[in-house]
């Protein structure tokens, strides 16, 4: 009230609008964001991967991750799947709209950058009683009363409550975009897994398959030797249950196989019912994964963005916390225009207007100022933690691919071997057993050893390339923050670009 009084005593009326919104330009220009200044967060990221071993380090000019990482794998039918993510994805819809919904929270608040102007028309006719105790000339007069007025109200952001707010809000807009990333990431990295672990199964149900074709030739020679008198009615029973138990595993991939491609129906958002994946056997190998320095995963991986951006959103809220110390400053002002007479309502003696300021400040409030400081500070070393932690994780991860991606692939190599040496134990055999200087045992002996290393081999190259994919999911899958919302030259604006 006393600001508002020091107005009304300025010498021209006239004036006194202009020199309020000069005094409240002057406040803002001149008042100050309380508050830490944000810095990200340390980390230590080591020198190179210890997993990495004999590979070469990735160069400039090798084929790095794109946005569409599964190309590289050069499998049309995993490109053309892929696609459809982007497009159906339940999960993938989720994350947006949770992106989106952080964008509008951003622009609600935005707003108090902003006056908030109200206007409430109004027309009442009157009748006063004619035994009322006003002035003697009103009782029992009717008269009209149309009224046109507006409102304006702001607070005056001198302490950059409203500033640190919307910083608050928009980098937590930015963790939503990166964790729309993530889940992008996720769902295409989980449906390149599914479609590789089902062609997998494809290889393994084509081996089992043309095994139980052997097999059936083994026992119908089994059944000449013994109609022969040759072979024993024992050896004959051997051979039918070896082939019999071929024939169960064979059957018996399917049922995983199904619930695979149960899996990628879903992620491309169709029901299981309008799907099919026809069987396309796995053969070759994982291409190679480009590999950088620990130190560019701080970039490229978007959950660790996520969390950095938490980390910032956190900070302002700590300068938001810090302005409770501080009166607020609030310019109101009203004005419009009143008449009995609607002929006579837009006329200039018709007008009416009143212009203050005021300030509110706490005195006492027991402590509770001093309470939401403290849960400030310990919510942004939680983020900080977490922030720190997200980074641990991720370089965890690539080193966990990357000794599954080198391991395996020596071991894919030695498992060759025993392929091939069981294969020669198997021939030899057949040639004893035919001679007549072995029992059949042997040669189901054989046999078993070498479908058991067959079977090896390509449940080898499927998990080769299930953590292929895992490598480059963990690596951020081509992502960079270059992707994020663009950061806005002014306060508060937050450009749409996605990716």
């Amino acid at each position: 009230m006393k600001l508002s009084r020091k107005v009304m005593l300025f010498k021209n009326p006239r004036q006194t609008p202009r020199l309020v919104v000069l005094a409240l330009a002057v406040l803002q220009l001149t008042g100050c964001a309380v508050g830490p200044k944000y810095h990200t967060p340390t980390v230590e990221a080591p020198p190179s991967y210890k997993e990495v071993g004999d590979w070469k380090p990735a160069q400039p000019n090798d084929q790095s991750l794109g946005g569409e990482w599964w190309t590289i794998f050069q499998d049309p039918q995993l490109d053309a799947l892929e696609l459809q993510v982007n497009v159906s994805n339940q999960n993938l819809k989720a994350a947006d709209a949770q992106f989106q919904q952080a964008r509008a929270v951003l622009r609600y608040y935005r707003a108090d950058y902003y006056p908030t102007v109200t206007a409430g028309p109004s027309a009442t006719r009157t009748r006063i009683s004619a035994n009322s105790p006003t002035s003697s000339t009103l009782r029992g007069a009717t008269y009209n009363d149309f009224v046109v007025p507006f409102n304006f109200s702001y607070q005056a952001d001198v302490w950059g409550r409203v500033r640190k707010t919307v910083e608050s809000y928009r980098e937590q807009a930015e963790a939503s975009a990166a964790d729309l990333a993530t889940v992008n990431l996720s769902m295409h990295a989980d449906l390149a897994i599914d479609y590789f672990q089902a062609r997998s199964l494809d290889a393994e149900e084509q081996l089992l398959n043309s095994t139980v074709k052997d097999y059936e030739q083994a026992l119908e020679l089994n059944e000449n030797r013994f109609h022969g008198g040759i072979a024993s009615e024992v050896e004959v029973e051997q051979a039918k249950t070896q082939l019999q138990t071929t024939r169960a595993a064979a059957i018996d991939v399917g049922v995983l196989r199904a619930q695979y491609e149960h899996a990628v129906a879903i992620l491309i958002g169709k029901p299981p019912a309008e799907f099919s994946l026809p069987p396309l056997p796995l053969t070759t190998p994982p291409p190679h994964i480009p590999i950088s320095v620990p130190s560019e995963l701080l970039e490229r991986r978007p959950d660790i963005a996520a969390a950095e951006r938490r980390v910032a959103s956190a900070n302002a809220q700590i300068g938001v916390a810090k302005t409770a110390y501080y009166p607020l400053i609030n310019l109101g002002a009203s004005g419009g225009f009143e008449s009995s007479a609607i002929t006579t309502l837009a006329q200039g003696p018709s007008g009416l207007w009143s212009i203050g300021l005021s300030t509110l400040g706490t005195v006492f409030d027991g402590g509770r100022r001093r309470s939401l400081n403290d849960q400030a500070r310990a919510a942004y070393d939680y983020q900080v933690a977490a922030y720190r932690e997200s980074v641990l994780t991720g370089f965890q991860q690539v080193e966990d691919n990357l000794a599954a991606v080198r391991i395996l692939e020596n071991e894919a190599k030695v498992q060759d071997e025993a392929v091939s040496a069981a294969q020669r134990s198997l021939d030899l055999s057949v040639i004893r057993y035919r001679g007549g200087v072995t029992s059949y045992l042997e040669v189901i002996t054989a046999q078993s050893a070498a479908l058991a290393d067959e079977v090896t081999a390509v449940n080898i190259l499927g998990r080769r390339m299930a953590n292929t994919v895992l490598l480059v999911q963990a690596l951020g899958g081509g992502w960079d923050r270059s992707s994020l919302p663009e950061r806005p030259e002014s306060r508060g604006n937050l450009a749409s670009k996605t990716k």
